[in-house]
């Protein structure tokens, strides 16, 4: 599914994030920026060894929830790789939502920084932390149009999905923005 606002577009697809063929992707981190499972397992390992070389090298003390930050790429096809940080999903009472917004309107002012014209996302917090999907599509959809009807940038943000109820979850939503 894709859909244009201005000169920008927002696509739904399902697949690997870590065969993208975009300026940046981003990586659903934890707060350690130690590597995981999930994504952040797949990520560090097709990016290879120097990924989480530079990571602990530049970010010592890791990132805060709600924040993203920077590495290069390492062997994948993405320039860079951002790094964000999601919540936990606590019932809603944490100031969850708000920490989602901030997670990826991080990446995609990275983005700009950066200068990367595309940029690849997948669900952040949606796998062991918790979030609830419906909810989590709404708040990344909605912060994304946001970000690139205000900023015309980045041309291409792809959410790249891992299965049929990520994928309903986000077209749902995303669909709901054309009417």
């Amino acid at each position: 599914m894709l859909v244009q606002f201005g000169n920008c577009r927002i696509e739904l697809c399902q697949g690997d994030i870590t065969k993208q063929d975009v300026d940046a992707i981003a990586n659903a981190a934890n707060s350690e920026l130690a590597g995981g499972g999930g994504v952040d397992g797949a990520i560090n390992r097709a990016a290879g060894p120097t990924l989480m070389n530079e990571t602990r090298t530049l970010y010592p003390d890791g990132c805060p929830t709600g924040s993203a930050v920077a590495t290069t790429g390492g062997r994948l096809k993405a320039k860079y790789v951002f790094h964000a940080v999601g919540p936990v999903w606590n019932g809603g009472d944490q100031n969850e939502a708000q920490l989602l917004e901030s997670a990826y309107r991080d990446c995609l002012e990275l983005a700009r920084e950066h200068r990367c014209d595309s940029v690849a996302f997948p669900a952040i917090s949606t796998g062991v932390y918790g979030y609830p999907m419906d909810l989590a599509a709404e708040i990344a959809l909605n912060v994304t149009r946001d970000f690139i009807v205000e900023n015309n940038f980045p041309q291409l943000v792809r959410f790249v999905l891992f299965n049929d109820g990520a994928s309903g979850a986000f077209a749902r939503v995303l669909e709901s923005m054309t009417e």
